[in-house]
């Protein structure tokens, strides 16, 4: 009887190769799953201007009453409601200049609140948000929507940085409270504009003595400003006061790009006209007398 031996020699290059496949597959598994978790990361950092309706030519709303000490200058209108009560309007010492309009307590304020109440649940809504840090000082962001899932403070600086795209969008979501400390700061940079900042938060906020903000902020509480504190953007205290001393309430609106067309001549007139006359008048008059 004839014995058969196989030897194991002859099985190793097809191990060999089933290792190598399972490393081939598990090697493009994880890149499709690495492909996947940055496409959601990259869709978490969508964000839109949520438009604020009847609210966008306010500089300063709130719903419990506006108070205001030293001279503070607001571009756009102010008003509150229901309490539609604002102290510090000068002439005098403590005094609000304002290019818009006083709408204390009147029909346009109560839409104006509707407007920023709409805008609220829309941030509230947006994301899924990046996760960020509590402190934001010393960030370089690009546009997204950022929840830092506690109190939002900034103690140093912090930069906006568009990338070229001046439609670009930031949303800053706290459920807690917002808070600028004294000589903090926000610049924006390569087309980032204030208009397209938004912070949205659950309690209050407070920008503190000689800060530099940006952004439209809507607040569910009470808006207080330090002394000199100033912002490119909006102060909206939904269900609270505003408190101003001193400050610069600007608000920039949002510029479109500039378009560049350049015409290059390319026009060629060439005239090839011939004229040619050939007409020949023969007289042939006999007279007979």
């Amino acid at each position: 009887m004839r014995k058969t031996t196989h030897s194991s020699r002859h099985r190793q290059p097809q191990n060999k190769r089933t290792k190598s496949l399972l490393i081939a597959t598990t090697s493009v598994g994880a890149l499709c799953l690495a492909a996947i978790t940055f496409t959601a990361t990259s869709a978490s950092a969508a964000a839109v201007n949520p438009g604020l309706g009847t609210a966008t030519s306010f500089g300063v709303l709130a719903g419990a009453g506006i108070t205001n000490e030293g001279v503070t200058t607001v571009a756009g209108d102010i008003g509150s409601y229901p309490n539609g009560a604002i102290t510090g309007l000068g002439p005098g010492a403590n005094s609000i200049t304002f290019s818009g309009v006083n709408h204390g307590n009147d029909a346009v304020s109560l839409q104006a609140k509707l407007s920023a109440e709409t805008a609220y649940a829309n941030l509230a809504g947006q994301g899924p948000p990046i996760d960020t840090a509590d402190d934001l000082s010393g960030e370089t962001l690009v546009g997204g929507v950022y929840n830092s899932g506690g109190a939002l403070s900034l103690t140093q600086n912090l930069t906006l940085d568009a990338q070229g795209n001046p439609d670009t969008v930031w949303v800053f979501q706290t459920a807690s409270t917002l808070t600028a400390e004294v000589n903090s700061s926000v610049t924006l940079i390569n087309g980032a504009q204030a208009c397209n900042v938004f912070w949205q938060v659950g309690s209050s906020a407070t920008l503190k003595t000689n800060t530099d903000f940006v952004g439209t902020i809507i607040a569910r509480a009470a808006v207080n400003m330090g002394t000199g504190a100033d912002i490119d953007g909006r102060l909206i205290a939904l269900d609270a006061s505003v408190t101003l001393l001193g400050n610069d309430i600007t608000r920039s609106p949002c510029t479109p790009p500039v378009t560049t067309t350049t015409t290059t001549p390319d026009e060629t007139t060439t005239t090839d006209e011939t004229t040619t006359t050939d007409e020949t008048t023969t007289t042939d008059e006999t007279t007979t007398t």
